[in-house]
């Protein structure tokens, strides 16, 4: 068995256990086995009685023991003596003495505090500290020795926790220190070469440190490498070392030479995990090749933004070279106006430590020109302290300028497609040219002018010349990024254009050409000499300008004029190609709504041609009426109304619409009025005319594909019975305001005001729209009082998108039971309060207001049996009537004319015959009888005795008619008073003497 001293420690340490198993620590077993881990010779450490108190009592808490004395070192130094060729064995107390000294000396070298006298007891051993592994005896040491595996803090306290780690590179490279005197024993072990190679610093202290090596090779190396260091002062290099466990560990060591105060050499071996070590000389050399070689700018800045490095490529990007940069802000470095955005960014990044990646930036004017990509980090140490920040610089240039052109391009697609869509539904030249102004302001121009056509603007034919001086343009569509007095001289909307025939409006008017224009002398010929637009356009700062047509079918029909002033760049190829784009769209725009202001225009002559031109004010009816064509944005309808008079001072209201919009509906309207004009000529009743206007549909339809599909109200007012006839087909049923109590009691006069009053809907059979059928024609008579209020209209005034029928017929009947001073005034706020939301079609609307007629206007009636004796009594009345009211000249030709009538409806009636005579603007006769047919006219032969008095009526009278009521009809004829269209001489009573 080996002890302490005799040389067999290089051999054991090649036999070291395995980390993790069980070694001086386990439990030691009675009979002085020998413990696991320890060398044979090692001694037990404890006691029989130690053992008999942990059976009763269990285990008891570790306690501090002494560290070992210095004798065990002065032993230890013998030992390394006798290894290196000196005396071996014990030693004396001088020896022992001597090493305590040199072992002091260390400490003091080392900086470390004396350590204090211990107790060796034998019996008391110390136990190492366990650095994450079972205690392990060092070779050749005795059993005491092995004992003292564990140590404690000084004066036996246990050591006190280490200090928070604060975090560097010490943690990924440690660095082992271990101080070894001349013949290469340890004298010092730090807490890091425990740490690196698991051995305790009490079992290395005073042995060679060639035992942890278990080659002669590595010896033989270890032992030159110290005569080097003694013989130079240093050594570098590489060695095997063995870890507790037995296992090699590469190290990279350097070994220095100390001399202490007192001139005694020592030697100090700094060593490191040579793994470790170059990874992090790999990690340094791909940082360096990365800062070095990089294409991106690199920059290191310390926490007061001043740079630390930077690599050429960023020297070369800033125009200042590297060691310029040091020391430095980016204010220092770069033009303020740049460095200040990029400062801002630093500040943030070192503030916040959020990283700012990718910011487009200008280049600085010092640098090439073109933009740059820069990014920033915040940088920690490994325990969190900021270091500073680090930044990238790319020079983005070329794509910058790529992107750039694609978001131009982009913008520019943007532009005619929001514009394509904000005209696409406009039919106004006017709104069109002011779209396309704005369109252009301020996204390609400052100031921009849509000059147009007269002819486009009004919606007349393209001129078919050439253009010149006298060509009328209007200034209808301006823009611009400003106001004040500059702006309006230069841009007045609706201003006439005048140009001379050589400048540039007058080029482009005649080439179709578009125009670039810059400098002085090309902005001043815009126009015309001495035109204050080109001066105001001058103090506005106007360096460039683009003049392009606007095209449609070939023919220019106008101008785009845009401006750029100020710092603004000027126009470019690229701009006027863009421009001429959005011209040509606009152009086509342009020209359909001067093509559909066209055809609106015919639509609307057409359709005010078919509307009435005069509306007569009949007998007993004051009339007002309004139409109101379709908005700008929908084509002209075919509503209608009509006033026409009827026999016996009766007058027919008529209101209609036809389905559809423009030319084809207004030519039907046409029609159709012209059809009830001349069915009501005839004096049908009203639900009789309407049936015949529905079996004229198929004549009467826009086209042989097409239906005639229109609604119709026909209102017929008889003032002298003040009754009302009224029927509809499919149409918005009238609204009639009755006065109240009192109010219509006097005659009504024309102008007089309205007094109000009750309004209701007049409840009328529905009937079938014109051209549909299936639902006969009903009419309904009713009486009205004196003074009430019709109102017919069309669909337009009442309908809307989103409310009923029945609301706006409401609101029509509250606005029109309001007084008012005038029935033109009524009609005027009926429009006012028109829904906003209303669908934009047209609007008919006419009032009539229904009254007895005439103040003072004679009337004489009678009943007369149906019998011969009624003819003669008949005469006899007429001739007393006419006597009293003075016009003794009617005399003989109304007798005459009574005469016949009577007689027909004496001969073909057996009810009672009713005789009506009215002096107006004519004498009216009317004979009624309760037979529905009416009389036909026949031509009697020269034999014949009977079949002359209808042609004695039609020959003498003004004009005669028939026409149905109630069960039976009415036979009517006018005459002329006297001085008014009497006949002429030469007929005299000729026609009377070819009829007796």
């Amino acid at each position: 068995m080996s002890n302490a001293g005799n040389g067999g420690g290089e051999p054991r340490a090649r036999r070291l256990p395995r980390r993790g198993s069980q070694r001086s620590n386990a439990p030691v077993r009675s009979g002085g086995a020998t413990p696991a881990g320890g060398l044979p010779g090692t001694r037990s450490g404890g006691s029989a009685g130690a053992r008999a108190r942990l059976r009763r009592h269990g285990p008891t808490p570790p306690r501090a023991v002494p560290a070992p004395s210095l004798s065990s070192r002065a032993a230890q130094a013998r030992y390394g003596q006798a290894r290196y060729g000196q005396p071996r064995g014990q030693g004396s107390a001088a020896q022992r003495r001597e090493a305590q000294a040199r072992a002091a000396q260390v400490r003091r070298f080392a900086g470390q505090p004396p350590e204090p006298a211990r107790d060796a007891t034998p019996s008391s051993p110390p136990v190492p500290p366990d650095r994450g592994r079972p205690a392990l005896a060092f070779p050749g040491a005795s059993a005491g020795e092995a004992g003292q595996s564990r140590r404690t803090g000084r004066a036996g306290q246990p050591e006190p926790p280490p200090a928070e780690a604060q975090g560097s590179l010490f943690d990924i490279v440690k660095v082992a220190i271990a101080i070894l005197d001349t013949a290469g024993r340890v004298v010092l072990w730090s807490p890091a070469a425990e740490e690196m190679l698991g051995w305790p610093s009490d079992l290395l202290v005073g042995r060679p440190i060639d035992e942890l090596m278990d080659e002669p090779e590595l010896v033989e190396r270890a032992r030159a490498a110290i005569q080097h260091t003694l013989a130079t002062g240093h050594w570098h290099g590489f060695t095997e070392l063995a870890d507790r466990d037995g296992v090699r560990v590469a190290v990279e060591a350097r070994i220095s030479l100390l001399v202490d105060g007192d001139g005694t050499p020592f030697l100090q071996a700094a060593m490191a995990d040579a793994g470790t070590l170059q990874a992090v000389e790999r990690d340094l050399a791909v940082r360096d090749a990365l800062f070095e070689q990089s294409p991106l700018g690199i920059a290191i800045l310390d926490t007061d933004l001043r740079y630390t490095a930077v690599n050429q490529t960023l020297a070369e990007m800033n125009g200042v070279s590297a060691e310029d940069h040091v020391g430095r802000t980016t204010g220092e470095t770069l033009p303020e106006r740049a460095a200040d955005e990029i400062t801002a960014i630093q500040r943030q990044v070192l503030a916040t430590g959020e990283p700012v990646i990718d910011v487009t930036l200008a280049s600085p004017v010092t640098a090439r020109s073109g933009f740059r990509s820069i990014s920033y980090s915040r940088m920690t140490d490994r325990a969190g302290r900021v270091l500073g920040i680090s930044g990238t610089v790319m020079d983005v240039t070329e794509r910058y300028r790529a992107v750039s052109k694609v978001e131009h391009a982009r913008r520019r697609l943007s532009l005619l497609n929001e514009f394509g869509s904000r005209v696409g539904d406009l039919l106004d030249a006017s709104r069109i040219a002011q779209e396309l102004a704005t369109a252009v302001v301020p996204r390609l121009a400052d100031y921009a002018g849509v000059i147009l056509l007269q002819a486009v603007a009004h919606g007349d034919d393209l001129p078919r010349h050439g253009h010149d001086r006298r060509t009328s343009l209007l200034q209808l569509g301006v823009a611009s990024i400003q106001d004040g007095p500059e702006v309006e001289a230069m841009l007045r909307r609706g201003a006439r254009i005048t140009f001379a025939e050589d400048s540039a409006f007058g080029r482009v008017l005649r080439s179709g050409v578009p125009e670039l224009l810059s400098g002085n002398d090309e902005l001043s010929d815009i126009s015309y000499p001495g035109d204050p637009k080109v001066q105001a356009a001058h103090d506005l700062g106007v360096h460039s300008r683009l003049v392009v047509p606007l095209r449609a079918r070939g023919i220019v029909i106008g101008l785009l004029s845009v401006s750029r002033a100020g710092y603004r760049e000027g126009f470019d190829r690229d701009d006027l190609a863009f421009t001429v784009e959005l011209a040509d769209r606009a152009g086509s725009s342009l020209d359909n709504a001067r093509l559909y202001a066209r055809e609106r225009t015919a639509a609307l002559t057409l359709q005010r041609t078919l509307l009435p031109q005069q509306v007569p004010q009949p007998t007993g009816v004051e009339v007002a009426y309004r139409y109101v064509p379709g908005s700008s944005g929908t084509e002209v309808g075919g509503d209608w109304f009509d006033v026409i008079p009827l026999p016996g001072d009766r007058t027919a209201l008529v209101v209609g619409d036809v389905m559809g919009h423009g030319l084809r509906a207004a030519a039907t309207m046409g029609r159709l009025r012209t059809a009830v004009r001349v069915l009501a000529a005839l004096d049908l009743p009203p639900d009789v005319l309407l049936r015949h206007v529905h079996e004229l549909a198929d004549d009467l339809a826009q086209g042989p594909d097409e239906a005639l599909l229109a609604t119709c109200v026909y209102v017929v007012f008889d003032p002298a019975t003040r009754r009302l006839s009224a029927t509809k087909a499919g149409h918005i049923p009238p609204v009639l305001v009755v006065p109240k109590d009192g109010d219509g009691d006097e005659p009504t006069r024309t102008g007089s005001p309205l007094p109000g009053g009750l309004g209701q809907v007049l409840d009328l059979p529905s009937g079938a729209p014109l051209g549909v059928g299936g639902v006969p024609f009903e009419a309904i008579e009713l009486e009205i009082p004196e003074g009430s209020l019709l109102a017919l209209c069309t669909d337009g005034l009442v309908e809307s998108r989103d409310k009923d029928l029945d609301v706006g017929l409401s609101r029509l009947i509250s606005v029109l039971e309001q007084p008012y001073a005038s029935i033109q005034q009524a009609c005027e706020a009926v429009l006012d309060t028109m829904e906003q939301g209303r669908e934009p079609d047209d609007v008919a609307l006419l009032l009539a207001r229904l009254g007895r007629g005439q103040a003072g206007t004679p009337t004489a009636g009678w009943t007369l049996p149906a019998e011969p004796t009624a003819v003669s009594r008949a005469r006899r009345l007429v001739r007393g009537t006419l006597t009293d009211w003075a016009t003794e000249e009617l005399t003989d030709t109304a007798e005459l004319l009574v005469s016949e009538l009577v007689t027909n409806s004496v001969r073909y009636a057996s009810a009672p015959i009713g005789v009506r005579l009215t002096l107006g603007p004519t004498l009216l006769v009317e004979i009624s009888d309760p037979l529905p047919d009416p009389p036909r006219e026949r031509h009697a032969a020269e034999g014949d005795e009977g079949g002359r008095g209808l042609e004695l009526v039609r020959r003498l009278a003004l004009r005669w008619g028939a026409r149905a009521e109630g069960m039976g009809k009415v036979v009517w004829f006018e005459l002329a008073l006297p001085g008014e269209d009497q006949l002429e001489e030469d007929d005299g009573l000729e026609p009377w003497a070819s009829l007796i």
